[in-house]
């Protein structure tokens, strides 16, 4: 019998990229979120002489051979455990395709979830720390997909640690029209880490970023969490930074702490000089100055998706309308609690 399971998305709150690494990834420290929005993964297998791997999706755009995230988490699961199988894989696409929301990531820890449930898989202490291995040789932010909630992303990003679920919020994700490069993005930042005139002196960094600026974020991170008592429920209107006159933090405080120091993601730095309206798209998100300010908003990981964080589903909803007023699409979702995360995983729908 089939398992399905959900396949959700990621942000980003806060990305700082360090400089290039001998061996060819760069230093990152994020925190990634997982939100309700997810596509769906069904998996079918039946032990076998020999692996066969097979995927069908609703979406031409997802590769159906190797190159498939689901398909490399699941060929590396069975070799690791020592299996063979038949296996079927059908992924229904909800997510944005290459949008900078982990959408094929999360279709791999997915795929590898089903399996284990299709199979009847032991999860013991080991095959949890060798899921986190297998996550990390299928992709950098493949490995977050196996905490959910609200996740510490060291080194390259697979590096990943739980932190203090935040409070549930709403979630605009504005998914406009146009291709972001994640390996060029990167490139653009090298050149901007160089002083490469290609940006423009007033685009350059003052200093070139270092272990410093990983450092700077991780202690943002790091005093964030430490605090403790989130509001029972909001019932008041909170200040830019999320924080109303009475102390309350309806943000959370991780989210008020990237507001309070203006630390965000580092990539809109040359996303943005390649895709300027991205950042008019960041601008509507903001919503600065009305009554629909966002708590929060930045691009998500190196794109093109950008999101905001809002007090409710009205304030949310009225900035959709104006962002599809300038022909970008959006949806709506909320930030998925770790406990949420693993209570929904393998429920379809």
């Amino acid at each position: 019998m089939a398992v399905t399971a959900r396949s959700h998305a990621k942000i980003n709150l806060g990305l700082a990229i360090g400089r290039p690494r001998p061996d060819g990834f760069h230093g990152l420290v994020t925190a990634y979120q997982t939100l309700a929005a997810h596509d769906l993964v069904t998996v079918s297998a039946t032990p076998g002489a020999q692996t066969k791997i097979g995927i069908t999706t609703n979406d031409a755009r997802v590769p159906t051979d190797g190159r498939n995230t689901a398909w490399k988490m699941v060929e590396l699961a069975l070799a690791a455990l020592g299996c063979t199988a038949a296996v079927s894989i059908h992924i229904e696409k909800r997510l944005p395709v290459q949008g900078g929301l982990g959408a094929g990531s999360a279709n791999a820890v997915a795929a590898l979830l089903a399996l284990e449930a299709e199979l009847a898989l032991p999860i013991t202490a080991d095959w949890q720390a060798e899921r986190l291995r297998l996550a990390a040789a299928v992709g950098s932010d493949v490995p977050l997909f196996l905490i959910g909630g609200t996740v510490l992303g060291l080194d390259r990003g697979q590096s990943v640690f739980p932190l203090p679920d935040q409070p549930s919020l709403c979630c605009l994700v504005a998914t406009p029209a146009v291709g972001v490069s994640t390996p060029q993005a990167f490139r653009d930042w090298d050149a901007l880490c160089d002083v490469n005139v290609e940006f423009g002196t007033e685009n350059k960094l003052t200093q070139k970023p270092d272990s410093d600026t990983l450092n700077k974020l991780s202690r943002v991170y790091a005093g964030a969490c430490a605090q403790v008592g989130f509001p029972a429920e909001a019932v008041a209107k909170a200040d830019s930074s999320g924080v109303l006159p009475t102390g309350q933090d309806l943000a959370g405080p991780l989210v008020s702490a990237l507001v309070r120091t203006g630390i965000g993601n580092d990539f809109e730095r040359t996303v943005f000089a390649r895709h300027p309206f991205l950042s008019e798209i960041k601008r509507i998100l903001a919503a600065v100055g009305t009554p629909e300010e966002s708590f929060y908003a930045s691009l998500s990981g190196s794109g093109s998706s950008l999101f905001g964080l809002y007090q409710g589903r009205e304030q949310a909803e009225a900035v959709r309308l104006r962002l599809g007023a300038s022909g970008v699409d959006a949806f709506l979702t909320h930030t998925l609690p770790r406990s949420v995360y693993w209570s929904e995983m393998l429920s379809a729908g």
